[in-house]
């Protein structure tokens, strides 16, 4: 049976969830790609990628999207990726950046996610960049650039 065709890129909503006041954020270590990632999907059709926010915050980490006051309800950062393994695709991802405090998210995708971490900044930047999304250190230095103090 042939696969159906699909399109060659695809919209992302990505979400990085901030903990403002520790300075720490989340990522998840996603089964498919094999790497450290915030958590996020594909925006459906006839769906913003706000909405795609809101229900993928729901159905990965069980919690309420909440715009960071970093950026509000807008996107923070904008990727082109290559995707890596069967399927390949070109991505392109909104990130947004949402607030959570540490203890908020209990539970988590476990058939998306084999584990969750939440991270300093300098921690982020610290980790190997082959464990990470590609543009994960570039993500942090602006973020870190864009945090008041």
């Amino acid at each position: 049976m042939r696969k159906p065709d699909v399109p060659a890129v695809h919209l992302v909503s990505y979400f990085v969830v901030l903990d403002e006041k520790r300075g720490e954020l989340l990522l998840v270590a996603h089964r498919k790609a094999g790497l450290w990632l915030p958590s996020g999907g594909h925006v459906e059709p006839m769906e913003g990628p706000w909405d795609t926010v809101v229900r993928e915050c729901r159905e990965e980490l069980c919690i309420e999207a909440v715009p960071s006051a970093v950026a509000g309800g807008e996107p923070f950062f904008l990727t082109i990726t290559q995707t890596r393994g069967r399927g390949r695709h070109t991505d392109v991802s909104l990130w947004y950046v949402l607030e959570a405090e540490v203890g908020s998210v209990v539970t988590f995708d476990e058939d998306e996610f084999s584990a969750i971490k939440w991270l300093s900044l300098s921690q982020v930047l610290a980790e190997p960049g082959g464990t990470l999304d590609p543009h994960m250190h570039r993500f942090t230095r602006k973020l870190m650039a864009a945090q008041p103090g």
